[in-house]
């Protein structure tokens, strides 16, 4: 389950997405999240979806890939899609049961939850898989450079965000070993309730935290033994805005219009939320 965990991961290939600046990612990825949350029936969440769909094609991620990034968590996301049911009172009321009351509305609002969550992970996942972190480290520095007007220094932000993003494959990583070892030596984390289980983690939790701290310890003193301090960094790549990604910026405006225009056109689903 834990190998299933991509977030952080960049997958190369030679696609317009990848070559794309990254604050054009960084920003489309933002708009792409709001535009999901602005979708508020099957209209405008098909045209997200589509879009999804375009952009996973443009960017030569293999599907397999897609589908690994949300394996994990799916059943998170289908049991916060049904406790909506719970939430919703519909009109076209198809069963009761004491104060269990299931819906036609809550059927929906269900279906459109879990399909908003996925692909919001699947979209939020395509920033790291075409992006490397140093590129990633850049688009973020650049974007929040005004913030130097209030005595922030911008690179150490952007710098420390990013390191925490690519240490999340080797955290996984060690976490599996850790626990393959205590499995080795007779541990039982599968079976028992939830307190056995708890408890079976502590000797997880403490070799990853010891190991955490000494991978984030060697890390600064090989930066400080190098005399990294990011003061009057060179770039080998400097960033600048090419016509794909002009071109992205006007498709998705006309997207996001059109999202805004079927959310008039047909209403909303969404009972509550």
């Amino acid at each position: 389950m834990l190998k299933d965990i991509t977030l952080g991961q960049y997958f190369p290939s030679k696609s317009v997405v990848h070559n794309m600046d990254p604050r054009s990612k960084i920003v489309l990825t933002i708009l792409y999240v709001a535009m999901i949350f602005t979708a508020k029936n099957a209209f405008s969440m098909a045209v997200s979806i589509i879009l999804l769909f375009v952009i996973i094609a443009f960017s030569k991620i293999p599907l397999r890939l897609v589908f690994k990034s949300i394996k994990s968590v799916v059943p998170i996301i289908v049991i916060t899609g049904f406790l909506n049911i719970f939430y919703v009172q519909g009109e076209t009321v198809l069963f009761e049961y004491g104060f269990f009351c299931l819906t036609l509305e809550g059927i929906y609002n269900m279906l459109f939850i879990i399909v908003r969550i996925l692909i919001m992970i699947v979209g939020t996942s395509l920033l790291t898989f075409t992006t490397t972190p140093t590129t990633l480290t850049d688009g973020i520095e650049r974007l929040i450079s005004p913030l130097k007007l209030f005595k922030i220094n911008v690179h150490d932000l952007a710098m420390m965000m990013t390191l925490a993003l690519r240490f999340v494959p080797t955290l996984i990583e060690e976490t599996d070993r850790i626990i393959s070892a205590q499995k080795a030596r007779g541990a039982d984390m599968e079976s028992g309730g939830l307190i056995k289980r708890l408890k079976a983690l502590i000797p997880v939790l403490l070799p990853l935290l010891i190991s955490a701290v000494t991978r984030a310890w060697d890390l600064a003193v090989a930066m400080e033994c190098r005399c990294y301090t990011g003061v009057g960094r060179t770039r080998m790549r400097v960033l600048k805005f090419s016509l794909s990604d002009y071109i992205a910026f006007a498709v998705f405006a006309v997207l996001f219009a059109a999202v805004i225009l079927l959310n008039i056109k047909f209403g909303s689903i969404l009972v509550s939320f």
